[in-house]
């Protein structure tokens, strides 16, 4: 696949870099540059991403990067068997378990609920930090609404993190996940704070917090061009009216012309790690 000329490799994490240094140099730097393709584009084109993975893991599968790496971008595009096998394969490399989440997860996207809640109850979670403590949680939260067990999944929410008023790097996530489970126990009112708090915590958008906030006041948001593409259509003469003046969209290659704009989804899934896939 295509590199563009302004990836050089160097861009990656040294403690990857360090990984590499093991491959001959310019088999590293090949694999560095797919890589970096990997962490552009898995957010805006999950299957780019994934396309360079499998480049990345053809050169270089005995790099437990690689192979996390891997694991991400099939995650990405909701291939949970292979994203499962690629982070095992990691995880067996490493030794470490910042992982397990992401695994549990991948249970759920399987249709194994009973396997991630299992392990959300595994001696590994103790070994996991603050972050990966509380992404169990919210993974374990999804399996208990996997299995319709709403009440479960809003304990399985309830804690010290919840109720800290310190804003973490987890916490707009959490309390999201929160108030969209209230809100599927028909708690509306609960719901609508828990979604304000969100809010409040969700300072580089990770969630559509204030889209769901707003659809829950009854708000609703008119598009801007599109307001004025209907407008400029009221106010534009019927070329039916024999006037003789009208062109048809074959003329005018009207039919042709695109807004470019995107209207837009984000889980996954899979929140499927966001509420409703962890």
């Amino acid at each position: 696949m295509p590199i563009p000329e302004d990836v050089t490799g160097e861009e990656i994490d040294k403690d990857v870099r360090q990984e590499l240094q093991s491959l001959p140099k310019t088999l590293a730097e090949d694999v560095a540059k797919n890589l970096v393709m990997v962490a552009r584009l898995i957010d805006e084109d999950p299957e780019g991403a994934y396309g360079y993975s499998r480049v990345a893991l053809r050169l270089a599968s005995r790099v437990a990067a690689v192979r996390e790496a891997a694991g991400f971008a099939a995650y990405a595009n909701q291939k949970y068997s292979e994203a499962l096998a690629e982070f095992r394969a990691a995880r067996r490399m490493t030794g470490t378990t910042e992982l397990w989440p992401l695994m549990a997860d991948c249970e759920r996207g399987l249709g194994r609920p009973e396997k991630a809640l299992d392990m959300a109850g595994a001696p590994e979670v103790q070994k996991l930090d603050k972050a990966g403590q509380v992404e169990m949680r919210l993974v374990a939260a999804g399996a208990r609404r996997d299995m319709g067990q709403l009440d479960a999944a809003i304990v399985t929410l309830q804690s010290s993190e919840l109720a800290s008023q310190a804003v973490q790097p987890w916490t707009a996530r959490l309390r999201y996940a929160y108030a969209d489970a209230l809100l599927a126990a028909d708690r509306a009112d609960e719901a609508r704070e828990w979604f304000a708090k969100a809010v409040e915590a969700d300072r580089d958008g990770s969630t559509d917090a204030s889209d769901r906030l707003a659809e829950m006041d009854g708000v609703e948001f008119t598009d801007a061009l599109d307001a004025r593409e209907e407008s400029d259509t009221r106010d534009e003469p019927d070329a039916d009216v024999e006037t003789g003046s009208g062109p048809s969209a074959d003329e005018t290659g009207a039919e042709d012309v695109h807004t470019g704009l995107d209207p837009d989804n984000g889980d996954a899934d899979k929140d499927e790690t966001d509420a409703d896939k962890g």
